[in-house]
């Protein structure tokens, strides 16, 4: 569905942002891109959606070349940046004015999902909060359909029962034909949601794995004592304990957390690659 290979991108001279970074994203999975402030993130989902082109590699997403954004690409792709605008204009023309673009538009799942967000349908988009016009755009790119759906930092803005909201309507809108990748830093909000991890670090992926992966090989746990013979990867400690990710040595099953792995890969990375390779 989306592969890149060997990319090279910089927006300066001799700064690399990305050297001979490789992914490959398959459809039916809701891929979390996880990464630090200036990791590359948003550069990344950009390159998929043909908005930035590499300096060399390539990035094709459906077999084709982003850069030439064909309009075959355009109907099948939607991304939700970060910062956007929208027109001042009510909801209903927006929908009149952009869903034609979008062959496979369903004008009434847009409304369910304006309902679910609680947003009232003949609002001018300009007269909105932040939080509004970012679930207007939320339920504008699902009720799109298309193949390829990618999201950058689609949470910030949103309050703690519209994140829950956002959890549930992203969990139904998955399917085998559809790949969705989500990009943020605060990855607690991605909890019980994605099922692949992905996470970028120093100009290249260091970490592309499965959740049922993730939890066979790894076991998170909260521990009042730390002992070396636990095969301890990483530990957080605070006065409620050890919050730990251990390697899964008795098999045991445990909920992933994910900011937790986030943090283990980035401080204990190779002996997790090991792991895991």
């Amino acid at each position: 569905m989306i592969n890149i290979q060997s990319l090279n991108f910089s927006y300066r001279k001799n700064k690399p942002l990305f050297e001979e970074l490789s992914l490959h994203l398959n459809a039916g999975h809701i891929y979390g891109l996880l990464g630090k402030n200036g990791a590359g993130k948003s550069t990344l989902l950009k390159q998929m959606a043909g908005l930035l082109f590499p300096d060399g590699g390539s990035c094709e997403v459906m077999g084709y070349k982003a850069m030439k954004r064909q309009p075959a690409f355009l109907r099948e792709i939607f991304l939700v940046p970060e910062e956007f605008y929208l027109p001042k204009v009510t909801i209903r023309n927006y929908v009149r004015s952009y869903a034609p673009f979008y062959p496979n538009f369903d004008e009434q799942a847009f409304y369910s999902y304006l309902k679910e967000f609680t947003i009232p349908q003949d609002q001018q988009l300009t007269s909105m909060s932040y939080g509004q016009k970012k679930k207007v755009i939320i339920s504008f790119a699902l009720a799109a359909n298309t193949k390829v759906l990618i999201m950058d930092e689609p949470t910030n803005g949103l309050d703690i029962p519209s994140k829950s909201q956002f959890r549930k309507v992203i969990a139904a809108a998955v399917s085998e034909e559809k790949c969705i990748v989500i990009s943020t830093h605060q990855v607690r909000d991605l909890d019980n949601l994605i099922d692949s991890i992905v996470i970028i670090d120093e100009h290249k992926i260091i970490f592309n794995q499965d959740v049922g992966t993730v939890t066979d090989k790894l076991s998170f746990k909260l521990l009042n004592q730390l002992d070396d013979r636990q095969h301890v990867l990483y530990a957080d400690s605070s006065l409620r304990g050890h919050a730990v990710v251990m390697k899964n040595i008795n098999m045991e099953q445990s909920r992933i957390d994910m900011e937790l792995l986030f943090n283990a890969v980035l401080s204990n990375r190779q002996p997790i690659q090991e792991l895991f390779n």
